[in-house]
């Protein structure tokens, strides 16, 4: 009995030697040992500090001069879009020069309707009753920090083009055609009166013209297109003897850098929608100025519009530039009522006739005058017994153009 325990207890310490031995000692039944060097991940570059902000201006600016100006959104050919604008403060300018911070002015205008299948034909009659597009057209609209601006659509549609009341004399005349004249009225919405006696006194193809400052423009101009008047647009510009004599807070200068004009165009040009061009209000000293003249009116060509000079300026570099660009482009033939009494008047009209028959066409400016309206309306009811047409502003551009 006694061997038998010492056997046992052999066989037990043999067992564990060799279990022993397979743990401490495995050889080559083991798994495979893989060695992985793990390398820390390098440190992150210091964040740069941030660039330093650009300094004031040190001019005075109108509402909106911290934003640049906005590019025209492309056409057909054109650049690419408008960039995006960073915001700024605006400043206007105070009394004694002091620039006082304000709130970034807007205006309220109508949600673009979509664009017409197709532009209404030109009426048999010069004079009759015609249901121009409803303004604004999405596809002539840009959105900009300033408010909605003109644009040439994708399709190559420009603003001239679509918002222009049509006429069959938008060509030059042929031999032994009628002699055409064109009247643009000036100063529309400065007085409610005034501006609607134009819109119901005086025939539709009167052309007229609201400027920047004007309450409740958008709402005039929707009924001056219901009564088939075509609109343009009305801008200040630097005068020879500003700022004695200063036509508003948004005056276009010969003092400011082009980029400054620029932004002050698009503010003025954002009052409102639905015009085909733009006229000057002044301008002796700024339109003489080349250096200038010459970026407004490469503006104005970009974003489809055409300008009407109003023959006040004499040396005015407007047509040598215009012809250089491309630009639709006309200058006033006659101010009907620079001397505004009803004889003065009267041989202005007569002039501005001889001027169509010798031509074949002649343009014409006068003021939204109560006494200017009421001549310019019987005058107008005798056109037809003297075998002149009356036509819009835009039509005898196109026609000056082709002659």
């Amino acid at each position: 009995m006694k061997a038998l325990t010492v056997t046992a207890l052999i066989v037990l310490s043999a067992l564990l030697l060799c279990i022993a031995w397979l743990v401490f000692f495995p050889g080559d039944a083991g798994e495979p040992v893989v060695t992985v060097a793990v390398t820390p991940p390098p440190p992150k570059p210091p964040t740069p500090p941030p660039a330093p902000k650009a300094p004031a201006p040190s001019i005075n600016l109108p509402p909106g001069f911290g934003i640049s100006p906005v590019r025209p959104q492309s056409g057909p050919g054109g650049a690419a879009g408008a960039q995006q604008q960073q915001a700024g403060t605006p400043a206007q300018p105070g009394a004694q020069g002091q620039p006082q911070p304000v709130g970034v002015q807007t205006v309220a205008v109508p949600p673009p309707v979509a664009p017409p299948p197709g532009l209404p034909p030109p009426p048999e009659s010069e004079t009759a009753s015609i249901t121009l597009v409803d303004v604004p057209v999405a596809e002539l609209v840009e959105q900009s920090q300033y408010g909605p601006l003109p644009k040439v659509a994708p399709d190559g549609r420009r603003p001239v083009d679509v918002y222009a009341r049509p006429s069959k004399y938008a060509v030059k005349a042929a031999p032994g055609e009628p002699p055409r004249i064109a009247v643009l009225i000036n100063g529309m919405g400065l007085s409610d009166a005034a501006t609607a006696e134009v819109i119901k006194g005086l025939p539709a193809p009167v052309s007229v013209a609201y400027g920047a400052y004007s309450r409740n423009i958008q709402d005039w101009v929707a009924k001056t297109r219901s009564a088939g008047h075509e609109v343009l647009l009305q801008i200040p510009l630097e005068p020879l003897d500003y700022p004695t004599n200063d036509p508003g807070p948004h005056t276009l200068l010969t003092t400011l850098p082009p980029e400054e004009n620029l932004k002050r165009l698009q503010w003025l040009m954002s009052r409102f929608t639905g015009y085909v061009g733009i006229t000057n209000l002044m301008g002796g000293k700024f339109e003489p100025t080349q250096a200038s003249f010459v970026p407004v009116l490469e503006e104005l060509k970009a974003r489809g519009l055409l300008f009407v000079d109003d023959g006040s300026v004499k040396d005015s570099a407007g047509g040598q530039i215009a012809g250089a660009i491309g630009l639709d482009y006309a200058i006033a033939d006659v101010q009907i009522d620079a001397v505004p009494s009803p004889d003065d008047i009267a041989k202005a009209l007569a002039l501005l006739e001889a001027i169509a028959k010798e031509k074949g066409s002649a343009i014409g400016i006068a003021s939204a005058k109560p006494a200017t309206i009421k001549q310019l309306a019987q005058w107008a009811g005798q056109l037809q017994g003297k075998n002149i047409i009356l036509i819009p502003v835009s039509a005898a551009i196109r026609s000056q153009r082709q002659s």
